[in-house]
């Protein structure tokens, strides 16, 4: 399984339900990674979606524990247990957790890939994922091209940015 999210120096994710910079490049990386996948997020994150729908081109698998929670156009799981046993119809490498910071936590342990965007700045934020380059299970893999913001396409201009990949290290002891 993976994940994708954009961070900032912090590994700060969002602000007030709302994403820390809107950048075309990295809305498009979302899009080419993920259509045509499937998508795991919390019901408060599709809230901030266009009209509060799942995302188009997409299997969206929405946890919730609201029993009247059902948008049309998402399968909802109520718990990690029923979600994992509905995750099993998908093939792994096909499934994105894209938020928020509560599904973040619980499905990090699931994942063996992480898409990066890192912001190379400080937003204000509220939530955060945890910090990959802390903990020893993870490594980066790759980092992109330098990248910067321009305020013709993006929120704001200037902000440096890097596409990253990350990996779970295998445990060399078990070989």
């Amino acid at each position: 399984m993976n994940l994708i999210v954009a961070v900032d120096k912090e590994w700060g994710i969002g602000y007030k339900g709302e994403l820390l910079a809107h950048v075309r490049a990295d809305l498009k990386n979302f899009r080419s990674l993920t259509e045509g996948k499937t998508v795991v997020l919390g019901s408060k994150t599709l809230a901030t979606f266009p009209g509060g729908r799942p995302l188009k081109n997409r299997i969206n698998i929405v946890l919730s524990k609201r029993p009247d929670f059902s948008p049309d156009g998402a399968v909802v799981v109520r718990s990690i247990t029923e979600l994992l046993d509905e995750l099993e119809k998908y093939k792994s490498e096909d499934i994105f957790v894209i938020g928020g910071e509560s599904v973040y936590k619980q499905l990090l342990p699931f994942c063996d890939t992480a898409y990066v965007t890192k912001f190379d700045k400080s937003f204000e934020k509220d939530t955060y994922i945890p910090n990959l380059d802390a903990l020893p299970e993870w490594k980066c893999d790759s980092v992109g091209e330098r990248m910067e913001s321009d305020l013709s396409t993006d929120s704001e201009a200037g902000i440096v940015y890097y596409f990253t990949i990350y990996k779970r290290v295998k445990d060399s002891t078990l070989y």
